[in-house]
């Protein structure tokens, strides 16, 4: 009998889930399995302060959902889901209605705000990437609009910004801010000195879960770039121009930035499900919703109890795991096995305070402040987009932290950086990759006329200090002979490591090594002239004249500096790596999905 699974959100447990529930019946067809979100995008939530403090542009956070799904079993449907019947089982958008036997619901979570008056109207937050993008447009448009302010009260007013939420989300925005702001003013031409930044906490501190020693360091960081740190201080209302504190304090600001806490997507009040704190779904061990064992809810979506009584926070560890535990569950009651608990294995925290500086409190590695916890922090985000989406994710990833960031950094960085951006245009590398082909295939058809495949030319013959004996300088792709007929490996140019390996393992073989030689040689003349694997075929080109001279000493240098302009991707214009390449990054997606190959997927036409 068919079954139909649903998995409503393709956040961070939604994609967790698809990714084990394909590789768990990906050999059922008989099982159906459909993910649905109101956007063709996963959002890498976790960043957004990036955008939102012009580090990166907002593409930079979106991962496409068919990439990640491609070659999976599971369906995704482009939809917003504004009702459900889970009695019925029945999900509902203004125009299409879906059926499901198991639900996982990893909807999402959206800013709470308390019943604080004005603060909903007021405040901006920053909780989606529209939420990021309308944040950082509104903060240009108010530096532009006060460089032209003439009163001084609404310049003022103009030039205040605060962060209402000393947790992770709210001091990674101020680190953003703490590095744009000088962009700004020299843009804008106004003095860094008339802008104020606050942090408003209403807990006695900020960043309450991370050790004491790395929120001193994180508040001394902030403090010492002219952020003004407010804790034990809760807003009691905004205004539009104005942040009332509790104890009485008015704050001139026209911009208040949110990030005080979350709450379940309303829709979760509406399932008919036990709810806990800010509308969280009451679940199980396994993940299941108390009402119905066939709806599973995930990530911000649940509340979880572990065995210490504790409620488990909503990182993104959580998401992940319970959205792991969840598909494990629905396919070992589809295939009648055994279902597992949820043991949450949570790794610790980073925040970073910028692009430079941050702090990170991790099991099993000593504290890390500065730039070690930024290298962390990149780190996990690498390993994440990895599993979801191989290498190809990872250098997206890369690039535009790394290449194409809006940062503006000192200098010889922005040189290096400019540099490192630019690209190049590969057709007029064609030429040069022909004639590069062209001369590997001399050198390959000279060695076979001088006996290279058929007689021991190379051995223990006479030393050769860069000239032949009748007194011609050979190339790196040439052959000198000494008496006896033997050409020596053996130079005054050889290191003593390499003499060794040269006496103990080439020379006893050399009829072997003198025929791959000739191989190499041939095969990057076939490699260049035809664009095949270009990129490894000039990596081996470097590699053969290197070894030329450690051995030798002779060496043609033009035949190295034209292999590493072939790094450039020399193939992909008027070559077979035209084709190859993506070929082999569909095999690469198709493998990392299914562990396998598939023959005909990926080629370009």
């Amino acid at each position: 009998m068919s079954k139909r699974i649903v998995i409503l959100g393709a956040g961070y447990a939604g994609l967790e889930a698809a990714k084990t529930l394909h590789k768990k019946l990906k050999k059922h067809d008989d099982i159906e399995i459909l993910l649905i979100d109101q956007n063709n995008h996963h959002t890498l939530l976790t960043e957004l302060h990036e955008v939102a403090g012009h580090r990166v542009e907002p593409g930079s956070l979106k991962v496409s959902i068919r990439h990640v799904l491609q070659y999976t079993k599971v369906e995704f449907v482009q939809d917003k889901i504004i009702k459900a019947d889970l009695k019925e089982k029945k999900l509902f958008s203004d125009g299409n209605e879906y059926a499901f036997d198991y639900l996982i619901a990893g909807f999402g979570s959206e800013p709470a705000f308390f019943g604080i008056p004005g603060i909903k109207e007021n405040a901006f937050t920053l909780w989606s990437l529209d939420d990021a993008k309308t944040l950082h447009n509104h903060i240009v448009e108010t530096f532009r609009n006060a460089s032209k302010e003439k009163d001084a009260v609404k310049r003022k007013e103009m030039l205040t910004l605060a962060v209402g939420g000393g947790g992770f989300t709210g001091v990674e925005l101020i680190g953003e801010l703490i590095e744009w702001l000088p962009t700004l003013c020299r843009e804008y031409k106004i003095d860094r000195r008339e802008v104020r930044l606050f942090l408003i906490e209403a807990l006695p501190a900020i960043l309450p879960i991370i050790n004491e020693k790395l929120n001193k360091k994180a508040v001394r960081y902030m403090k010492k770039r002219g952020v003004e740190i407010l804790t034990n201080s809760p807003i009691v209302e905004v205004a539009p121009d104005s942040i009332t504190l509790k104890n009485g304090t008015t704050i001139a600001a026209r911009t208040l930035v949110w990030t005080g806490g979350i709450q379940t997507n309303s829709i979760a009040a509406k399932l008919g499900v036990s709810l806990g704190k800010r509308n969280r779904i009451i679940v199980n061990e396994y993940c299941q919703t108390v009402e119905y064992p066939y709806v599973y809810a995930v990530g911000d979506n649940m509340q979880f109890t572990d065995e210490k009584g504790e409620i488990l926070p909503p990182l993104v560890e959580t998401a992940i795991q319970s959205g792991h535990i969840a598909a494990i569950n629905t396919a070992a009651e589809i295939l009648g096995k055994e279902k597992q608990v949820l043991k949450p294995n949570l790794h610790g925290v980073m925040v970073s305070i910028g692009s430079t500086y941050g702090v990170a409190q991790l099991s099993g590695i000593p504290m890390l402040s500065g730039f070690l916890a930024i290298i962390m922090k990149h780190l996990v985000n690498l390993h994440y987009l990895f599993g979801i989406g191989g290498l190809e994710l990872c250098w997206q990833y890369i690039s535009h932290q790394f290449l194409n960031t809006n940062r503006k950094y000192n200098f010889f960085l922005q040189s290096v950086l400019s540099h490192a951006r630019e690209r190049s245009f590969r057709f007029w590398l064609v030429p040069l990759r022909i004639y590069l082909g062209y001369k590997w295939l001399l050198s390959g058809i000279d060695k076979v006329k001088n006996n290279w495949w058929t007689t021991a030319v190379i051995g223990a013959g006479d030393v050769i200090s860069g000239a032949t004996s009748s007194g011609a300088t050979p190339d790196a792709t040439g052959a000198a002979t000494g008496e006896g007929g033997l050409m020596s490996l053996i130079s005054d140019h050889t290191p003593d490591w390499y003499a060794w390996f040269v006496e103990n393992v080439i020379y006893p073989n050399n009829m072997l090594f003198q025929r791959i030689v000739v191989i190499v040689e041939i095969g990057l003349a076939i490699a260049f002239i035809f664009g095949i694997f270009t990129f490894l075929a000039a990596i081996v080109s470097i590699g053969m004249n290197l070894n030329f001279l450690l051995s030798t000493g002779l060496y043609d240098w033009w035949f190295i500096w034209a292999s590493f302009a072939m790094l450039a991707g020399a193939g992909r214009v008027l070559g077979a790596d035209h084709y190859l390449m993506p070929w082999l990054t569909h095999q690469l997606r198709y493998f990392q999905r299914n562990r396998g190959i598939h023959l005909f997927k990926g080629w370009r036409w």
